[in-house]
C-alpha cells in the first residue's frame, strides 16, 4: 500500500491563502467549495464529545482513495485531510496529511455526535472557525447530530437536509425553517451536504469521493474497504413508533390494549370502551400524546412487529400477517413497502439474522469440506 503517514500539524505555519485556489463543481456545475493550490483539503472538526471512528474512519476513506488514485497514475489528486480542535490557543490542526504547507480547506466537516443533540456541546468556537471556512469557500459537511451544529447557525434555513432519524422531531422542532428530509442518507446542496445516521459517515464519504475523483474511483475506494456503495435511503432503518414521552395515562392504557390485542380485530369504538373515554375524545388525546392517529399507530405497531419477525424468524409472511391482525397479506406487503422502502423478501434479505448466520454456517461448511 502506498504511504500516507499521519503527523501532528505545525499551528504556527497556519493560514489560509487567498489566492491560487480552483473551484470545484459538480456535474451540474454547482460550487464544491475552493480547494488549494493543487487538490482539495477535508478538515475534520474533532469537537467534544464526537464520534472518534467517523474521525478517523473519514480520513482512512481518503487515504484508501489517495492510494487508489495512485496505482492508476492520479497520484498527488488525492484530497489532503486535517484534524481540528478547540485548545487555549485556539482553534487549532491536530493532525494533517501534508504538513509544512498552509491549510485551505476545501470541505468543513462535523462528525455525528456520540451524546443525544439535546447533550451535545454548542462548539461555538469551532462553529464559529467553520463559518469562516465558508466565507473562503468551504463547503460545510453535518453528519447526524453534526447537521445541529450547523443549523444552529441559520445558514441551514429554507435549506433541504437529513439528519438522524431518531433525531428527525427534536430537530424539527428546533429548527422549523429548515427543510428537513430524514428519509435520505446523504442530501447535497452544493455549498452544505449533510448525512443521516451515526454510521452515515461511510456513505458520505464514498459520496465525496465520487464527486471529487469521479464514480470509477469510488467504486475502487468502496471494493478495497469491502463497502457498499453510499446508500441513499434511511428508511429500512428507521423506527415505525414514536416515542413514549407523553404522561397521558389513557393513551398509555390504550397502547397498552392495542399492543396486548394486536393479532385481533380492534375498533375504536372497543378502544375507546376499554379506556372508558368516548371514541372522539381519545382519538383527540391519542393524536396529541402521540403525533398519531388510533388507526396510524395500530398500522405503524404491525409493520414494527412484522418486520421484526421477519428478521428473526423463519416464519411465512401470511403467518406473520394473520399474528399481527392481517387476514389478508397484501394489505400489510403494501404497508412494509411503504414505511421501509423493502418488500417482506427483500427486508429478510437485508437484515434476516437466520440467512445471516445460515450464510456464516455455509461458509464454514465449505472451508472444512475444502481441508478435508
Amino acid at each position: 500500500m502506498v504511504a500516507n503517514d499521519m503527523y501532528l500539524g505545525d499551528d504556527d505555519s497556519r493560514g489560509l491563502p487567498n489566492d491560487g485556489r480552483r473551484q470545484f463543481t459538480s456535474d451540474d456545475g454547482r460550487r464544491r467549495g475552493n480547494a488549494d493550490r493543487c487538490r482539495p483539503e477535508i478538515a475534520i472538526v474533532r469537537y467534544r464529545e464526537c464520534q472518534l471512528a467517523a474521525v478517523y474512519g473519514l480520513t482512512d476513506v481518503f487515504r484508501v482513495a489517495d492510494e487508489q488514485l495512485a496505482l492508476v497514475g492520479r497520484g498527488g489528486e488525492g484530497a489532503r485531510v486535517s484534524h481540528w480542535e478547540w485548545s487555549d490557543d485556539g482553534v487549532v490542526c491536530t493532525l494533517d496529511s501534508d504538513p509544512g504547507t498552509r491549510n485551505a480547506p476545501t470541505h468543513v466537516v462535523f462528525p455525528p455526535s456520540l451524546v443525544p443533540p439535546q447533550g451535545m456541546d454548542a462548539a461555538h468556537a469551532l462553529r464559529d472557525w467553520a463559518l469562516l471556512r465558508r466565507d473562503e469557500g468551504a463547503v460545510l459537511c453535518g453528519l447526524c447530530a453534526g447537521v445541529f451544529v450547523l443549523a444552529e447557525t441559520g445558514l441551514l434555513d429554507r435549506r433541504r437536509v437529513t439528519t438522524h432519524w431518531a433525531f428527525a422531531e427534536e430537530f424539527a422542532r428546533r429548527f422549523p425553517a429548515v427543510r428537513l428530509d430524514a428519509r435520505r442518507m446523504v442530501v447535497d446542496e452544493g455549498d452544505v451536504i449533510t448525512a443521516a445516521g451515526i454510521m452515515a459517515w461511510l456513505d458520505f464519504g464514498l459520496s465525496l469521493v465520487e464527486s471529487m475523483f469521479g464514480p470509477s474511483m469510488m467504486i475502487r475506494t468502496s471494493r478495497f474497504m469491502l463497502a457498499d456503495a453510499p446508500r441513499t435511503d434511511q428508511l429500512p432503518y428507521m423506527g415505525q413508533l414514536p416515542s413514549a414521552t407523553h404522561d397521558d395515562e389513557v393513551v398509555r392504557l390504550a397502547e397498552e390494549t392495542i399492543d396486548r390485542e394486536l393479532g385481533s380485530a380492534m375498533t375504536l369504538s372497543g378502544l375507546a370502551a376499554a379506556t372508558s373515554t368516548h371514541p372522539r375524545t381519545l382519538q383527540r388525546r391519542f393524536k396529541a400524546a402521540t403525533g398519531k392517529t388510533v388507526t396510524q399507530y395500530v398500522q405503524c405497531l404491525r409493520v414494527e412487529r412484522a418486520i421484526h419477525a421477519l428478521a428473526t424468524t423463519d416464519d411465512t409472511f401470511e403467518s406473520i400477517a394473520r399474528s399481527v391482525g392481517y387476514d389478508d397479506p397484501t394489505t400489510l406487503r403494501r404497508l412494509i413497502l411503504r414505511e421501509t422502502g423493502l418488500t417482506p423478501t427483500g427486508y429478510r434479505q437485508k437484515f434476516g439474522a437466520k440467512s445471516l448466520v445460515g450464510g456464516r454456517v455455509q461458509t464454514l461448511v465449505g472451508e472444512r469440506n475444502q481441508r478435508r
